[in-house]
């Protein structure tokens, strides 16, 4: 049986870039050699997009401080085809050996926020995660969650601004309607990149200032007491919800360094110190929300646990790191699911969404 092709796509012009590197590092190692053939596709900060060898792809790959992608002279471009997209090798415009699906790992702004998968799917290539319309709500923390709201479900109280408001932003006015602290994040913008805790005027005015450096919409939150709950979930028409696990930040929040560069710099209790009956209500509580945002193939559910054990959805993640400190892939293997196993379940969930919107009329005739 000849090999799928699998186009992993990885880097691109978002805060996160480095941590999409990577990603990508770590599912080119732990994906299956004698079931799929990788084709890496990386994009620079530029935006420009590249063919890459997989051994060579990436500069100061054991330093997540300092990982890179190695740039590559071989340039790719997509041309959508009756059937299926085809890439283009853009030196002599040479037809690349067609993808059988393509793996997304693209995090933040223009790859997880509906951008790219707008265009694969205009490309009607298969591809790995939630598609159009999910990944634009998800990304947008604001509207998903006034959507979760109108479905139920609990979310932190907060108030968004666009940039157009910002002289409307006190201090003050903020204080009497949340309280202090509070947290200032950007509206689209994940790995809480621009995030900041503010308690007293000083800090949220900076805090205020650094958010709108990432997004023209910044959201602004109350501080939540309880604890920091995550959940992978994983399917499509048919979700499941692996076993919850548990933050544990050594410093104020989980930062961008907690994540994805100072291995030490959070813990991570995996399963989560939980009673049955509470694991079973973040598991229901996962799976509610992502079919409320329409999800599909995988995400990852955050919550606060409240002390009398009210949830609180933090934020839904359609297209988590895959880093070697992830909790993502590390939630299904306490689950049961090895790394391996996972990417090739999430490639097969993305083939068959494919085959399903195939087998829908694009014609009344």
């Amino acid at each position: 049986m000849s090999k799928l092709k699998v186009g992993i796509i990885f880097g691109g012009k978002s805060a996160e870039h480095e941590v999409s590197l990577q990603s990508a590092k770590n599912i080119v190692e732990a994906i299956d050699p004698s079931k799929y053939e990788v084709v890496l596709i990386g994009i620079d900060k530029k935006g420009q997009w590249q063919l890459n060898d997989a051994s060579t792809f990436l500069l100061n790959e054991e330093n997540p401080a300092l990982i890179r992608l190695n740039a590559s002279e071989r340039g790719v471009a997509i041309s959508p085809g009756k059937d299926s997209g085809q890439f283009i090798a853009t030196s002599g415009s040479t037809p690349m050996d067609q993808l059988d699906v393509v793996f997304p790992i693209v995090h933040g702004t223009l790859g997880e926020d509906g951008s790219l998968q707008g265009m694969l799917r205009l490309a009607n290539v298969p591809y790995v995660g939630p598609n159009v319309l999910s990944s634009a709500i998800c990304m947008d923390k604001d509207i998903a969650k006034k959507l979760l709201s109108s479905a139920g479900i609990q979310t932190a109280k907060g108030v968004s601004f666009t940039s157009n408001q910002k002289e409307q932003i006190t201090f003050a006015s903020i204080e009497a309607a949340l309280g202090t602290p509070v947290f200032i994040k950007p509206a689209n913008m994940g790995s809480s990149v621009g995030v900041n805790k503010a308690q007293n005027e000083e800090e949220f005015v900076q805090a205020v200032e650094e958010a709108f450096l990432y997004d023209h919409k910044i959201i602004i939150e109350e501080a939540i007491v309880g604890r920091e709950i995550e959940v992978a979930v994983l399917g499509n028409e048919e979700p499941e919800a692996s076993l919850p696990g548990e933050i544990l930040p050594q410093s104020e929040f989980y930062s961008y360094a907690s994540k994805y560069i100072d291995e030490d710099g959070a813990g991570l209790a995996a399963p989560a110190d939980l009673t049955p009956e509470q694991t079973k209500a973040v598991q229901e509580s996962a799976i509610a929300a992502f079919q409320a945002l329409q999800c599909e193939g995988l995400s990852r559910v955050d919550f606060f646990l409240q002390p009398d054990d009210t949830l609180l959805v933090n934020e839904i993640n359609t297209l988590p790191g895959f880093t070697a400190i992830s909790m993502y892939p590390k939630l299904w293997e306490v689950s049961g699911v090895s790394y391996p196993d996972l990417i090739e379940r999430l490639i097969q969930l993305a083939i068959e969404r494919h085959q399903r919107t195939q087998g829908l009329k694009s014609s009344i005739n």
